[in-house]
């Protein structure tokens, strides 16, 4: 078990109040909250040895880049990747899709094929359309099901000689869906094909094994991680990494320049051009730290025991429709009622202080395929509670009495 008073206690936003009421957080999905061990982090860092890293032989900048490489360590060590240097630090998952994206565009033939899935954020869609219309390539996509379940028997047929690589997310930040990452890694390499993982909505729940996925490259973001926002980092293989070109040219990622050539720098610095989000990623290193001493076997339970919990419920509430069934999933729940926009809910519940997402949460495609608008979408984390999910079933059914 948790305890829920201590973990609350270490986020002093869960204390304010919304529209007088008691803040209830649940758009977990879009940004976790920050402890103040993060907070505090990033305090020290611009009160005592603020400096640029790599670059300078005094104390403060010295102390900087020990600090910085640390929190590199420590990722490496929560993600498994078998050499430090593997793990690129970037400002989120979307600057990991591109910077592979964008590597690749050297490395693909006209005709050559790549394969994104139906659920995917529009993070992992858009670059690779665009590498499509540089390269010439084709985008095929996995089918999915009404239950927001991916199409294997499909995605076996999709795979081809001229498939280069793979790009699904690991879990569905529309729906919850926890993708079969691993077989779907294990069924592109039969082909030869490379895999991209977005793991952004599965690090807050899941603590992935990049040597056991046997991945080439797995991407997040350190906001869901109650981390802070504009820090991330992405995974390579090291020969992978080899293969692609820099993302950005300046200083850091350089051996030599002169103006008839210049040379680049060894892993991981290749792809980490100019001054990065120093204090970000110091933080980053221990927001790791707080959700490990918590552990995220306990962590995992206790959100899926809140989300069957709000699941039972919310489809007690009549004209409910949930979007996203599948036997898998992550604490994320998308809804409708009969008759009413998604908005008009999502407004009346934060007039009681509780924060849900609506929309087609960047993820337009499957909305598409429900023929929808888009959703309510409440994201739970471990510092939620059955008491809020009361408040927000009672809000919801407030909000469903003053709209229909």
């Amino acid at each position: 078990m948790l305890d829920i008073n201590k973990i609350r206690g270490d986020f002093p936003i869960l204390h304010r109040k919304v529209n007088g009421k008691p803040l209830v957080y649940f758009d977990n999905a879009a940004t976790s909250q920050t402890p103040k061990i993060v907070i505090d982090t990033i305090v020290d860092y611009y009160s005592n040895y603020n400096a640029n890293i790599h670059r300078g032989v005094h104390t403060l900048s010295q102390e900087a880049t020990n600090a910085y490489e640390a929190a590199r360590k420590k990722i490496q060590d929560h993600f498994n990747a078998a050499k430090s240097y593997e793990i690129i630090l970037t400002s989120g998952t979307t600057h990991g899709i591109n910077m592979v994206a964008t590597g690749f565009a050297d490395l693909l033939e006209n005709e050559d094929e790549i394969i994104v899935s139906a659920l995917e954020h529009h993070s992992n869609i858009v670059p690779w359309q665009m590498l499509c219309e540089k390269t010439g390539a084709i985008l095929k996509v996995i089918p999915m099901s009404d239950e927001g379940c991916l199409d294997l028997e499909a995605y076996k047929k999709l795979l081809t000689e001229k498939t280069k690589l793979v790009f699904v997310n690991h879990v569905s930040n529309a729906l919850g869906t926890i993708n079969p990452i691993k077989k779907i890694i294990d069924m592109a390499h039969e082909h030869g094909a490379a895999v991209l993982i977005d793991g952004a909505q599965a690090t807050p729940h899941i603590k992935p094994d990049v040597q056991e996925l046997d991945c080439e490259f797995y991407t997040c973001s350190a906001h869901k991680l109650c981390g802070p926002t504009g820090v991330g980092m992405i995974y390579g293989k090291e020969e992978w990494l080899h293969k692609l070109p820099p993302y950005q040219g300046g200083g850091e990622m350089i051996s030599e320049v002169t103006f008839e050539k210049t040379t680049y720098a060894d892993l991981p610095h290749k792809f980490e051009a100019g001054t990065p989000n120093i204090a970000g990623v110091i933080a980053f290193g221990a927001a790791l730290d707080y959700m490990n001493k918590i552990g995220f076997d306990r962590i995992a339970a206790y959100e899926n025991e809140l989300l069957e919990y709000a699941t039972e419920k919310l489809l007690t509430i009549e004209g409910m429709k949930l979007y996203g069934t599948a036997h898998e999933k992550a604490a994320v729940i998308s809804f409708n009622i009969e008759g009413i926009h998604p908005y008009d809910i999502g407004s009346i519940v934060d007039k009681l202080g509780i924060a849900v997402r609506t929309g087609h949460h960047c993820a337009q495609p499957i909305m598409d395929y429900y023929n929808i608008p888009g959703t309510v979408r409440a994201s739970f984390s471990f510092y939620n509670t059955k008491e809020e999910i009361d408040l927000f079933i009672e809000a919801v059914v407030r909000a469903k009495s003053m709209l229909i």
